[in-house]
């Protein structure tokens, strides 16, 4: 199963509203097969997920964790559909 992890610094509040949205546009988007999860920067590894989506403001720290979708804007859905599309698209999910 294809796996999406949302990451923050702390792991709690902003990577905890980005996982939430994006199980909110999978669904929307109708694409099944990918667990969402959410963690602090500190206690993520290459390979813990398919693809990291972090804020910009921990980019740069995020560089080594593999396939890492750069968020401009945390709370933009339409930026936040685009780009949970495109990983989803290069995992092998389509909308449905």
């Amino acid at each position: 199963m294809t796996k999406f992890l949302a990451v923050c610094s702390t792991g709690l509040g902003s990577s905890f509203m980005v996982h939430m949205n994006i199980d909110k546009v999978l669904k929307e988007m109708g694409i099944t097969g990918i667990d969402v999860d959410h963690a602090d920067l500190g206690s993520v590894s290459r390979g813990d997920a398919d693809a990291v989506f972090v804020g910009r403001d921990i980019a740069e720290a995020a560089e080594g964790l593999g396939d890492v979708v750069v968020l401009n804007s945390i709370i933009d859905l339409n930026e936040l559909r685009a780009k949970v599309g495109d990983a989803a698209q290069r995992y092998g999910h389509s909308a449905g």
